[in-house]
């Protein structure tokens, strides 16, 4: 697992492009979002096709081009300095491959924001951009419009990225220790689909993986956690973060599930630690070297997350 290329941090007056990759967005969220971000001083603008709704599948933000022509035009405009996705959902996965990856790393590094199904996309910019990630809430989420930790803990990453070095959080260790990698992860149903596609990486080796996920049982994030060890994609790990389980069975019961798949790694492993889908969740940079400490329930960058 190596470091990955940190791009700018934002200055006021910055534009910043909103897209939606995935599922589609309600205008009465995606100008409650833009609020948001008028009110840090940034230049918000909203790609053509995000308030689509597709044809056929109405899960889905448009097609697959229009939300894959909005990324592009987006990140491939010299005049925005950062892409927040809107929402996540599901669609991602449909579009990833339509993008030019060659016209998007002769863009130059910026800032990407989002998280659930935006884990997608976070594995295709480390793998074909060598490019780090924030994980951290969207533009048209809940969480981002109403909740003050979630939209300060972003602000203060995308701004002043080296007063949150240290990333604190409620955690508590499942297995106690210390360890040192390079970030990555995201939504865990993801992270197991992806295995095979063309944008996946081989394993976690070397790396801090950061996990939580929404609306699953038991026995499917047993699942998912099984394929990924099977197929080796965990060997080598570090160390693991896990996130928030909201909407999936009570935690008493993922627990043991839990410390049943991570516990044999032996590697430390925090619980809680307050990042994904659940109320004011903490943005997580991915590609960027730091230490865990499970016990203290902190995550130290070796390096502000923007240069």
């Amino acid at each position: 697992m190596r470091e990955l290329v940190r791009p700018p941090r934002l200055a006021p007056g910055a534009r910043v492009a909103v897209v939606a990759p995935s599922g589609p967005v309600p205008e009465e969220r995606i100008q409650a979002g833009l609020d948001v971000l008028r009110g840090w001083d940034l230049d918000p603008v909203v790609a053509p096709h995000v308030q689509d709704r597709h044809g056929t599948f109405d899960y889905l933000a448009g097609t697959d081009a229009d939300r894959a022509a909005d990324l592009q035009a987006a990140w491939c405009d010299p005049s925005v300095d950062a892409v927040l996705c809107a929402r996540g959902g599901y669609g991602a996965q449909r579009m990833v491959d339509l993008l030019d990856w060659e016209a998007m790393r002769a863009a130059g590094p910026k800032v990407l924001v989002g998280f659930s199904d935006i884990t997608v996309l976070h594995e295709a910019f480390a793998t074909r951009l060598g490019l780090a990630t924030l994980h951290g809430p969207m533009a048209a989420a809940a969480d981002f419009i109403k909740n003050a930790r979630a939209q300060e803990h972003l602000r203060a990453t995308l701004f002043a990225p080296e007063t949150v070095r240290v990333i604190a959080s409620d955690g508590t260790p499942l297995v106690p220790g210390r360890a040192r990698g390079v970030t990555l992860g995201g939504c865990l149903a993801l992270l197991a689909a992806e295995l095979g596609t063309p944008h996946a990486r081989s394993c976690a080796r070397g790396g801090l993986l950061c996990l939580e996920d929404v609306g699953e049982e038991t026995y499917r994030v047993d699942r998912y956690l099984t394929q990924l060890l099977r197929a080796g994609w965990l060997d080598g790990v570090a160390g693991v973060l896990l996130g928030s389980w909201e909407g999936c069975d009570p935690y008493e019961r993922l627990r043991p599930l839990l410390a049943d798949r991570l516990g044999g790694l032996g590697v430390p492993v925090v619980e809680g630690f307050g990042f994904g889908h659940c109320e004011g969740a903490l943005t997580v940079p991915f590609g960027i070297p730091a230490e865990l400490d499970a016990d203290a329930g902190t995550l130290t960058l070796d390096r502000p997350a923007l240069c």
